[in-house]
């Protein structure tokens, strides 16, 4: 069992940044994805950065640029830093943890709690 626990969100104006975090418990598998995804009410949840544990990454087209995922397996720790943020980014963000299949393909299946980001105009 993996439990996942997110910190770092907040209220910050346009422009500016904010570090998310997500801690894990418990054993992950040799061949993991971990990603954060964002959602708002009334719109599908939207994959915003995805890491795999053969080092790559991913982000959607929204957010290259000016968001980047990282890790510090030490401490069991995901992060997500948020640059230039625009009021539209103001969601939940929630990271997520899985498999990586043999295919490459992602399944998660540990959710974590998620935080808030309100970015104001």
């Amino acid at each position: 069992q993996v439990k996942l626990s997110e910190s770092g969100g907040g209220s910050v104006q346009n422009g500016g940044s904010l570090r998310l975090s997500c801690t894990a418990s418990g054993y992950l598998y040799n061949s993991y994805c971990l990603s954060w995804q964002r959602h708002v009410e009334q719109r599908p949840r939207e994959a915003v950065a995805t890491l795999r544990s053969d080092g790559n990454t991913s982000y959607a087209d929204a957010v290259k640029g000016r968001f980047i995922i990282s890790e510090d397996t030490a401490k069991n720790t995901l992060y997500l830093q948020m640059n230039s943020l625009k009021p539209e980014d103001s969601a939940i963000y929630t990271c997520s943890a899985g498999f990586l299949t043999a295919g490459g393909r992602c399944v998660y299946n540990y959710w974590g709690q998620g935080t808030q980001v309100t970015v104001s105009s």
